[in-house]
């Protein structure tokens, strides 16, 4: 079973990213900016994770449904993964938000 969780998160993005295409809410509405910013949101989650991993508040448990790989001591891949998601569904989420607010305002 290993890898279930890095593949459901794989899967998850991709759903995202169909999302995104249909509705224009990132990535086609302004590429460099939605990429610039996706960027940010996971190097500042990287360093979150660097500390908190420094000051040992994070731990890396074995688990069966995780692939193994670490990138860092106590940073699996799956963490990378996890943050590229949390930080593009954030993204998705706040483009939708104010997209529904601006056509309510223009009623």
């Amino acid at each position: 079973m290993s890898g279930v969780y890095a593949a459901s998160l794989l899967v998850s993005a991709a759903c995202l990213v169909l999302l995104d295409l249909r509705f224009a809410l990132v990535f086609r509405r302004s590429p460099l900016l939605g990429g610039a910013v996706l960027v940010i949101g996971v190097v500042f989650f990287i360093a979150w994770d660097a500390v908190g991993i420094g000051l040992g508040v994070f731990r890396h448990l074995d688990s069966r449904w995780a692939t193994g790989i670490l990138l860092a001591p106590e940073f699996p891949v799956e963490e990378l993964l996890f943050l590229g998601f949390l930080c593009y569904l954030t993204l998705i989420l706040l483009s939708g938000w104010q997209r529904w607010r601006e056509r309510e305002d223009n009623r």
